[in-house]
C-alpha cells in the first residue's frame, strides 16, 4: 500500500496507472475523501474516476488511458444526456479543451457508445450465429478429428504397455535382476501392473 501510495506522490503516471491504482485503493475499502488524501487528487475527480469504472464505461476508460480524453470531459459524458453530450462539447471546443483529430476521436468515441453500448462485451444473442449446414459440417469434422487423435493416442500407449509388459516379464525370470531388486529393497510391483504381466504369462 505504502509503495502504491509513494509511486503516485514521486513521480508523474499515466492516466491508465492512475485509473489501476484509485481502482485498487477503493477495492481495499477506501473511501473518495480518504483515497484523494493519499493521492493528493481532488476528492470529487476520485469520485468521477470510480462511477467511470463501477458504471463499466469502458470505451470512455479506454479514452482517457491514451490520453486523447480528458478526465473531466469523459466524467461529463457518462452523466450527461445526448443533448447534454452535444453541448459539452461545444463548450470543450470553445473553451480549447477538445480541438482538431481530439475532437473528432471524441465524436466517434460518443458514436460508438451510443450505438455499442459502454462496454466492450459483446451480447450473447449479437454474437451467436445461425446454425447452417456447413457449420454443421464443420463441427462434425472436428469432432471426427478430435476422436480420431485420441484412438491414435491409446494405441500409442497401449504399445508402450505391451512392449514394457514383455520386458519385465523377461526380467522377472532372470535370477540376478531379481536379487538386485531385494538388494534394493523392491518387494513389489504395482498391482495393475503385476495383473498384467502374471495375467499375460
Amino acid at each position: 500500500m505504502i509503495s502504491l501510495v509513494e509511486n503516485l506522490a514521486r513521480r508523474r503516471h499515466s492516466n491508465r496507472e492512475l485509473l489501476n491504482a484509485i481502482s485498487v485503493l477503493s477495492d481495499r475499502g477506501y473511501n473518495c475523501k480518504q483515497i484523494a488524501d493519499k493521492t493528493a487528487l481532488d476528492p470529487t475527480y476520485i469520485g468521477g474516476v470510480l462511477m467511470l469504472l463501477r458504471q463499466g464505461e469502458d470505451r470512455l476508460i479506454l479514452g482517457v488511458e491514451k490520453g486523447w480524453l480528458p478526465m473531466t470531459i469523459a466524467i461529463e459524458i457518462s452523466r450527461a444526456s445526448d443533448a447534454d453530450v452535444q453541448l459539452s462539447l461545444t463548450d470543450a471546443y470553445e473553451a480549447g479543451t477538445l480541438r482538431g483529430e481530439q475532437m473528432i476521436s471524441v465524436r466517434r468515441l460518443i458514436d460508438k457508445r451510443r450505438s455499442l453500448g459502454k462496454t466492450f462485451k459483446v451480447s450473447v444473442a449479437r454474437a451467436q450465429q445461425p446454425t447452417t449446414a456447413h457449420s454443421l459440417l464443420s463441427t462434425y469434422q472436428n469432432e471426427v478429428r478430435r476422436q480420431q487423435h485420441m484412438i491414435k493416442r491409446a494405441n500409442v500407449s497401449e504399445h508402450r504397455l505391451l512392449f514394457i509388459t514383455s520386458a519385465l516379464r523377461n526380467l522377472f525370470k532372470d535370477s540376478h535382476f531379481c536379487t538386485l531388486l531385494r538388494a534394493e529393497g523392491i518387494q513389489d510391483v504395482p498391482t495393475p501392473l503385476s495383473d498384467k504381466i502374471h495375467g499375460e504369462a
